[in-house]
């Protein structure tokens, strides 16, 4: 009995967190730990410690006497986490190159090639688990693991941005010829060029991104602040 707490606590966190990063739960939701149990079949206890974990990474906050409210996506989060990005992983992949495994690589591309479809939240979530992967993969080549831990941590909340605009646009094949011209250069040890084209496509990233936002009226009107107050 003791040993199942912490078990259920693991379980509520996963699925409530994985379902706040792929949208199933809107941003700026208003949620409550009675909906929560009720959804998920789980009790108070697991629930609430997992709300508290989901507070201590930014993706809810608590609300007095109402609950908790997921974390809206605004127009700095956009900006800060690529500017993240374009601070970490340029250097990442600079620092990896000639150090990768090639193999692992190419098969984590090969996944993201499976592409998605546009609409479908379970396809988009699958092209993302393989995108995330490729790009930690880079990040711990590297050896350094708390570097890896934070470009792991950026790339979740880039998910929540993607599974709001990979729905009207389909890059999956672009992503994937990106990803070969860099795995070429890392693996033949070219650390300037991983860095250029790490840089570029992080760049691309950011305008498909803002792009698919700002053309949604329905992203917009349910999902993006200007500034989250």
């Amino acid at each position: 009995m003791v040993k199942a707490i912490p078990l259920l606590t693991d379980r509520a966190y996963e699925r409530i967190r994985h379902d706040i990063i792929c949208c199933v739960i809107a941003p700026g939701a208003e949620i409550t730990e009675a909906q929560l149990c009720l959804h998920y079949k789980l009790g108070k206890a697991p629930v609430r410690m997992a709300l508290h974990r989901l507070a201590h990474e930014g993706l809810v906050r608590a609300i007095p006497r109402r609950g908790h409210m997921v974390s809206p996506v605004t127009l700095k989060d956009i900006q800060d986490i690529f500017e993240l990005r374009q601070m970490l992983e340029p250097q990442a992949a600079r620092m990896a190159a000639g150090k990768v495994n090639a193999q692992r690589l190419k098969a984590l591309d090969e996944a993201c090639g499976g592409g998605y479809q546009p609409g479908d939240a379970k396809s988009i979530d699958r092209f993302l688990e393989a995108y995330k992967a490729f790009r930690v993969a880079v990040a711990e080549a590297t050896g350094n693991a708390r570097l890896a831990h934070a470009i792991a941590q950026l790339l979740d909340g880039m998910t929540r941005l993607l599974h709001l605009g990979l729905g009207l646009r389909n890059r999956s094949q672009e992503l994937q010829q990106e990803h070969r011209v860099l795995v070429k250069a890392l693996v033949r040890g070219d650390g300037d060029t991983a860095q250029r084209i790490c840089r570029e496509q992080i760049e691309a990233a950011r305008n498909m991104v803002l792009s698919a936002v700002l053309t949604s009226k329905s992203i917009m009107n349910v999902a993006l602040t200007v500034d989250g107050e």
